[in-house]
């Protein structure tokens, strides 16, 4: 049986911890409005503040009131900001921090229109950030860069560093390819007038602390995300004429085969890259820019309702720095793969969320609408849950895979540089609802915080080689050149200019046999050359002895220079001790520390806990305090309803009592005609009657009372003492009707006015009160209150007002008015006498009696009146007048 040994797996790299966290940084950009736009809804406070005005016919909140919304970025350029002063607050520190070997992240965000591919491409004669941010990166690292292909990237992420030898093969290699490429493909023609005028960038910058001791290389990418997929922009798809382009034709095409979607992976650094994608190694702000308009030529992009050339998907530009240090002699590239140093910027023009409704999008554009506005909310999801990690200390897991461009860009949100993000504001009226989604995203973008990048590590080599060995190159070239003098200057040693001096040797080449001057002219040679070796040997000695001092010196400066590092070396213990005690202290100072930010943590929770309730019960109390205000305006209204209704009811019933009262006055005229009538014939019988009067025996006051009306008709006169002798009527209160058995509360004012007569009130077991208060009401059942008034004749009218009293549920008392009773007091025959005496002629009458014993005022009285009346029970004694038969 065959075992298989298992692998151990790979343990992931450690990246280098940091605690210091940045929020990302929000800048707000105001486009200017155009000619065709009048009311604008957004106005600039101040330089990090806005306001949001919403335009009429939009209702904010519930209550259907207008509400203006601030919002606060770290800083806000307005319509007359340029790209350069943009460029210099947002870009630039971005471009820094590449050169220095760090990562960084820019996007636009905002809604269709509002000026992202101006802010990030530019217009001619005014470029934008992307060719700014090229033009410094060439002017920080223009006499640093590498030759071409020293820096080769390989499919892993990763750049590998090539000798001089393999560049220059790699370099033969591509010239006889770029040979056989048409001229219009080739990289090598006169750059395109279309984009010349954006990178001409008069105001040229330069990134300080740029490390002189390393080469530099560039390299470009340019990707799109259209409908969730990943594209190559800068890859090169053979032209055929015949077969449509991809940009252009429709999917259904039988011969048409779109370009392949790349993918996302993950490299050894755990960093997200897309493979396959081509990196294109520029050396001039011309080259990169010719890329990148090469590719955007490829972007995608339709005419919609909002915008002539609206982006249909994400553009992601991006940047890659590879440097890596010289070697100790300042000649030539280490080609240590942990030495190079490869930093990212990422340049993102983010699609603009727009709404069907406005755009009337169909098909093929719904579809894009869709996958543009679903990875815009992504994005905000996944800004979200970092929020809420960060803020609350939970652990949720960011969708970063729910969209590829959340995916690729993860790892910047995870602490590999700086993210930095421009909101762009249309601010015309129709898109203030898109506008105010914008802010509100932007507002919580603030709140994420992103852990600062590292600092790339130190090689060790020795700052300032690369000068040193180009003076040293300059020196040794000028020395070359000088063929006469000495190589070495002035200090050169004997020895060498005898070496210098060595006499060539002469022919030995013996042709006669009596030749006597070719051997000793070959033996005075040697000789002269022994001469001048024995002189190099002593030279040689001497210098050999010069060298032995100077190292005897040096062993001896060496001990005393060991003896100084010993005492150094025991001074650092010393120090080191000291160091280690402060160490110890720092971490018990650090483990306390951790404590309290622990414990501040705990309450900082709390305190949010406590917020969010404090939140909750205000937005209660809000809602209950405009519930009441519409309760109250309710109420208000109905009251008024009621108002109009009870003045229609009143004029209508005004209207009906006088045409009630007009009514009876003219009733009561024909019944006073009548009695007048009567009345003249009861004054001429009784005018009759005097004159055969005769005197009669007396009779008791209960029969005069019985018979008046009897002597009245049988036209005897009667007798004036009989109604003068009469017992007078005792004055007696009348009882109220309504008081039985039950408690009552008489309630009389101070200033009432006690009448003495029958129509005063009088109700037994009852309490007195001036003021009604509670505890009266409380043992009471009945209520009645007197009220006088004058009437319209001059006399009093009183008036009894009765009600129930009712216990209350909060344990008081409340009255219910049920009834009214209206008595009034009137002088008998005032009104009477005037109106007989305006039908009967005026008669001189002489008469010793008062008004009482008057025969005509007594009759009129006995006949007016009747069983019942109002005058009270002091008249009821009298008996209706029988008819006289004819």
């Amino acid at each position: 049986m065959k075992t298989t040994r298992l692998q151990t797996p790979r343990r992931p790299v450690k990246k280098p911890s940091n605690n210091l966290k940045d929020p990302v940084g929000v800048y707000c950009r105001i486009r200017p409005l155009t000619s065709e736009d009048t009311e604008c809804c957004v106005e600039l406070i101040s330089n990090t503040t806005i306001q949001l005005h919403p335009p009429d016919g939009i209702k904010v909140n519930r209550n259907g009131e207008f509400k203006e919304m601030q919002y606060s970025f770290k800083e806000v350029f307005g319509t007359f900001t340029t790209q350069k002063e943009l460029f210099d607050v947002v870009a630039r520190p971005l471009v820094e921090d590449l050169i220095h070997g760090k990562n960084g992240l820019l996007f636009t965000y905002g809604v269709t229109g509002s000026g992202k591919t101006h802010t990030m491409t530019g217009s001619p004669g005014d470029g934008g950030l992307l060719p700014r941010c090229l033009d410094m990166i060439f002017c920080s690292i223009g006499p640093f860069q590498a030759k071409r292909f020293v820096f080769k990237p390989d499919d892993k992420n990763t750049m590998e560093v090539q000798g001089d030898v393999d560049a220059l093969l790699e370099r033969q290699k591509r010239d006889a390819q770029s040979s056989t490429i048409p001229k219009s493909l080739s990289s090598k023609h006169k750059m395109d007038p279309e984009f010349a005028d954006m990178i001409t960038v008069p105001e040229h910058c330069k990134a300080e602390r740029v490390d002189e001791d390393s080469v530099y290389s560039l390299f470009v990418s340019y990707i799109e995300i259209y409908n969730n997929y990943l594209y190559d922009l800068l890859e090169e798809i053979p032209q055929d004429p015949i077969k449509p382009k991809w940009n252009s034709t429709p999917v259904r095409n039988a011969e048409f085969i779109p370009p392949q979607s790349k993918i996302l992976r993950e490299d050894s650094n755990h960093n997200m890259y897309v493979a396959g994608c081509t990196e294109v190694e520029v050396k001039s702000t011309e080259e990169a820019f010719e890329v990148f308009w090469k590719g955007q030529k490829k972007r995608r992009i339709a005419n919609t309702t909002l915008n002539r050339e609206s982006s249909r998907s994400h553009s992601v530009f991006i940047i890659k720095l590879a440097q890596a240090p010289l070697d100790a002699d300042g000649d030539n590239v280490l080609q240590a793969k942990d030495q190079t140093i490869v930093s990212q910027l990422s340049l993102v023009d983010l699609a603009g969320s727009e709404r069907t409704n406005r755009t009337k999008a169909e098909g093929s554009r719904l579809r894009e609408a869709g996958n543009i506005n679903q990875s815009l909310m992504t994005l905000r999801t996944c800004i979200e849950v970092l929020r809420e990690n960060q803020m609350y200390g939970t652990n949720k897991m960011v969708p970063y895979r729910d969209s590829k461009l959340t995916h690729l860009f993860k790892n910047y949100f995870d602490g590999e540089g700086k993210v930095r993000m421009i909101v762009c504001v249309n601010p015309k009226a129709d898109d203030y609802e898109e506008t105010l989604l914008v802010m509100r995203f932007a507002e919580m973008t603030q709140e994420v915080e992103v852990a600062r990048p590292v600092d790339k590590p130190i090689c060790g080599l020795t700052p300032g080689r690369r000068y040193r060995n180009q003076a040293f190159k300059e020196e040794l070239t000028r020395k070359l050149e000088l063929r006469g003098g000495p190589m070495y200057g002035e200090d050169s040693s004997t020895a060498e200019a005898l070496l210098q001096s060595f006499a060539s040797l002469p022919s030995v080449e013996i042709t006669d046999p009596n030749d006597e001057q070719t051997l000793p002219r070959l033996i005075e040679c040697l000789e002269q050359r022994y001469k001048i070796r024995q002189m190099a040997a002593e030279e040689m000695k001497k210098t050999v002895n010069a060298i032995r001092g100077m190292i005897h010196d040096w062993d001896s400066k060496f001990a005393a220079k060991d003896n100084y590092i010993q005492d150094q070396q025991e001074k650092l213990l010393e120090k080191d001790r000291f160091l280690n005690g402060q160490k110890a202290e720092t971490e018990r100072l650090e483990k306390k520390v951790k404590t309290l930010e622990y414990k501040i943590e705990i309450l900082q929770k709390t305190a949010n806990i406590y917020e969010e309730d404090k939140r909750a019960l205000q937005q209660e109390l809000e809602e209950r305090d405009q519930k009441l205000h519409r309760e109250l305006s309710d109420k208000r209204r109905l009251e008024q309803r009621m108002q109009g209704v009870m003045t229609d009811t009143k004029m209508k019933w005004e209207k009906e009592c006088e045409r009630r009262v007009q009514a009876k006055q003219l009733e009561m005229q024909n019944k006073l005609w009548v009695k007048d009538e009567k009345l003249k014939q009861l004054k001429a019988i009784v005018a009759e009657a005097r004159t055969d009067r005769a005197e009669k025996p007396e009779r008791t006051p209960r029969e005069n009372d019985k018979k008046v009306h009897v002597h009245v008709r049988s036209a005897s006169p009667p007798s004036v003492p009989v109604c003068t002798n009469a017992p007078p009527v005792r004055l007696r209160h009348r009882r109220s009707r309504s008081a039985g058995g039950e408690r009552w509360v008489d309630h009389k004012p101070v200033g009432s006015v006690e009448t003495d007569t029958v129509l005063q009130p009088h109700i037994p077991n009852a309490i007195t009160v001036a003021v009604p208060n509670e505890k009266a009401l409380a043992k009471c059942d009945k209520y009645i209150l007197t009220h006088q008034e004058l009437a319209s004749d001059g006399e009093i009218e009183t008036k009894l007002i009765k009600g129930e009293v009712y216990k209350t549920r909060g344990g008081g008392q409340a009255v219910q008015f049920t009834d009214i009773e209206k008595l009034k007091q009137e002088a008998p025959g005032s009104t009477r006498k005037r109106r007989s005496s305006q039908s009967a002629p005026p008669q001189q009458e002489e008469t010793t009696e008062s008004e009482w014993t008057d025969v005509e005022t007594r009759c009129s009285v006995a006949v007016e009146m009747k069983a019942g009346s109002n005058f009270g029970p002091g008249y009821q004694h009298h008996a209706q007048p029988k008819r006289r038969k004819p």
